[in-house]
């Protein structure tokens, strides 16, 4: 399962509303390769599901992930950041073995 954070959810549920996205839009998280540390972490708004996609729902919000993505962040959870050190959605995924400084990437 993928999940997210409280914090994380009233700031994506504000991006929609400011975005004017349509009903049925989910988040859409996944992997690919790239960053400092090989692997970085995508997070998009979506309406269209894919064949394979992995659906969650938490907290009344749908995140979808590719099934391919979904090996690299099973447990994660989808956490907000707005402290000194930037502002912003954050993967605390507990696969990652190493990450970068900025946190948007990752290795295993």
């Amino acid at each position: 399962m993928i999940s997210i954070s409280q914090e994380a959810l009233v700031h994506a549920q504000q991006l929609m509303r400011d975005e004017q996205c349509p009903d049925g839009t989910f988040i859409r998280v996944g992997v690919e390769g790239g960053g400092c540390s090989g692997l970085s972490y995508k997070l998009t708004f979506d309406q269209t599901l894919q064949d394979g996609d992995q659906q969650f729902e938490d907290k009344g919000l749908k995140i979808v992930c590719d099934r391919k993505s979904f090996l690299y962040l099973v447990g994660t959870e989808l956490q907000y950041s707005g402290g000194l050190n930037g502002k912003g959605f954050v993967f605390n995924n507990p696969n990652a073995s190493r990450t970068c400084g900025c946190g948007e990437s990752f290795s295993l």
